[in-house]
């Protein structure tokens, strides 16, 4: 079992940055792929990013590729998602998840989700 709580979420201006941080609980955080999506209003969850539980790999979606990076702290059980060079279609609440499956794109391998952060980009 693992329980997720992100933050880091705010408004900015487009071509702005946030740093978003999904601290874990459980002595076995090492061992799950971890992984961010997004959900904007009206529009189904996306996979964002994702990483191994090793950080040696990582996934992308191709809207975010270049702008965003994501990164994994065993030693502090957190995760994080640098956002640069934010547009306004980067608008949505964004979430992390953890899959005991390994690392995968697909949102219904993730067993375990936090509430979310709302990242509003402003025009």
């Amino acid at each position: 079992q693992v329980q997720l709580v992100e933050s880091g979420g705010g408004l900015v201006q487009a071509g702005g940055s946030l740093r978003l941080s999904c601290a874990a609980s459980g002595r076995t955080f090492s061992s799950y792929a971890m992984a961010w999506f997004r959900q904007a209003p009206g529009k189904e969850r996306e996979f964002v990013a994702g990483i191994n539980w090793t950080g040696g790999r990582k996934y992308y979606a191709d809207s975010v590729t270049g702008r965003f990076t994501i990164s994994r702290d065993n030693a502090k059980n957190t995760v994080y998602l640098l956002l640069n060079s934010l547009k306004p279609e980067d608008t949505a609440v964004y979430y992390c998840a953890a899959s005991s499956k390994g690392l995968t794109t697909w949102r219904h391998e993730y067993g375990f989700w936090g509430q979310g952060t709302q990242v509003t980009v402003s025009s």
